[in-house]
């Protein structure tokens, strides 16, 4: 059934419904369908366009298909309807007759389908929400778990300073926290209703659009009608935010196959997120964190074909916007799947501390601590950091550590180092020194993650 078959004498041809109709996708938004035609059919019994008996049937026969949109046992496959909307209206027609014909008073697609999506969209922020909530759930609990593990932290990929394994996971923290307060604001934001806008310029009939904002939960109406239906910032904001929560999960995965590999050797992953070679036996490949980060990519492309989908469009609505739906239902489906394997990921791991603080002892992480060293004795900092070099090119030629070169060998390049020095060059010394906030020190770590705890309980 065609929603708008009065002005054509010509049916569509096939290949034009190939590329106009969207049920093949939009039937993601039934449910969300049916919740605004309960609402619609309750504001237009009040302005007098159905009798109450009209208006209980619809509802009715409306929530009888709500049940079955969310057992998902709607019956699409024998469907020849344009639109999730068009599916909605001929399956009650078919049940009502007349009555439903009457439905569609005062309303449109447009202001239909933008309530629609924000409707489902703002589901799925609160799904997402809880997803990375589970996420930062499991990174602290891997974090409580190796409190003591110290590995090495990079810049550059080159070994830079020891850090705390809960430092790193807390890191990780912190940017799924900024992706969480995105969706929060963008909830705010999209939790405005836009029924009752009509195509563009509202509608005659007496609608309360506050009321009907309030039926679907919404926190008030949308101000313009023109905005209203052509408004796509909550698809943009939430695809945005998808791409940098992706991004973070991203750097999370690389991190984690180099620390996973041979050549770092700080973690084992379990077989439950790995795979094989069919070739080489002795593999054992961290698909599932290579597959996050390949899946980056996709979510991104999603972003910038709605942005340029979005950039040139005159008011109001535009066929054009149809593209917002795929992209997004994708990007949210792979988001939603990368944020659950992570979990599985992260609850896998398993730490060798003792390969970890070997890594950390090496690479000379402690020339900092000696350059600080000959501050403390009075020496400028950058000549300090000129003796610690000369230091390091030594120890480099004779094949040791810092620890390992003798006190004569020291004071070679500063008669004011003594003995005292090796203290401030062992690993735990290193890393417990940086004790102020925000630090890889046992007491900040401890705290942040107290305060994480506390909050998950």
């Amino acid at each position: 059934m065609s929603l708008w078959g009065g002005r054509f004498q010509d049916g569509s041809s096939a290949m034009f419904r190939r590329v106009n109709d969207s049920l093949p996708f939009d039937r993601a938004l039934a449910s969300q369908d049916i919740r605004g035609s309960i609402a619609w059919s309750k504001a237009i019994y009040k302005a007098g366009v159905l009798t109450q008996d009209e208006q209980q049937q619809l509802e009715q026969a409306l929530r009888a298909l709500l049940v079955k949109a969310e057992a998902g046992t709607l019956d699409f496959d024998a469907s020849s309807e344009e639109d999730i909307h068009s599916f909605v209206e001929a399956t009650l027609i078919e049940q009502l007759g007349d009555i439903a014909r009457k439905l569609h008073t005062g309303r449109s697609r447009n202001d239909q389908v933008a309530t629609d999506f924000r409707l489902w969209t703002r589901e799925h922020v609160d799904l997402l929400i809880a997803d990375l909530e589970n996420v930062k759930a499991s990174l602290v609990g891997t974090a409580s778990h190796n409190k003591i593990v110290i590995l090495p932290g990079y810049t550059h990929l080159q070994r830079a300073q020891p850090v705390r394994y809960p430092h790193w996971c807390l890191a990780y923290v912190e940017m799924f926290k900024r992706d969480i307060s995105r969706l929060r604001d963008l909830r705010v934001r999209l939790n405005q209703s836009p029924l009752g806008c009509g195509a563009l310029a509202g509608t005659t009939y007496p609608i309360d659009r506050y009321e009907i904002a309030n039926e679907l939960g919404f926190d008030s109406p949308c101000l313009n009608s023109l905005d209203a239906v052509s408004d796509r910032d909550f698809v943009l904001e939430l695809l945005f935010a998808a791409s940098t929560s992706m991004m973070h999960m991203s750097r999370m995965a690389e991190d984690l196959i180099f620390f996973n590999s041979g050549e770092a050797g700080f973690i084992t992953l379990g077989d439950e997120v790995t795979s094989g070679s069919s070739l080489m036996p002795q593999k054992k490949n961290p698909d599932a964190l290579e597959l996050m980060r390949g899946k980056c990519g996709r979510v991104f492309g999603s972003l910038q074909g709605m942005l340029v989908t979005m950039k040139g469009l005159p008011l109001a609505y535009n066929k054009d916007m149809q593209e917002d739906k795929e992209g997004l239902l994708d990007a949210v489906t792979q988001w939603h799947i990368c944020l659950c394997i992570a979990c599985e990921v992260i609850d896998s791991i398993k730490l060798d501390s003792e390969r970890c603080a070997k890594a950390a002892r090496e690479g000379y992480a402690n020339a900092t601590e000696l350059a600080d060293y000959l501050v403390a004795k009075g020496i400028p900092f950058r000549t300090a950091h000129d003796i610690s070099g000369q230091v390091v090119l030594a120890a480099l030629e004779k094949k040791k550590a810092i620890e390992e070169l003798s006190i004569a060998e020291l004071q070679q390049f500063s008669d004011l180092i003594e003995n005292d020095v090796y203290e401030i060059l062992q690993l735990e010394y290193l890393v417990n020194k940086r004790s102020i906030l925000g630090g890889t020190g046992i007491d900040p770590v401890s705290k942040a993650l107290d305060a994480e705890l506390a909050q998950i309980k």
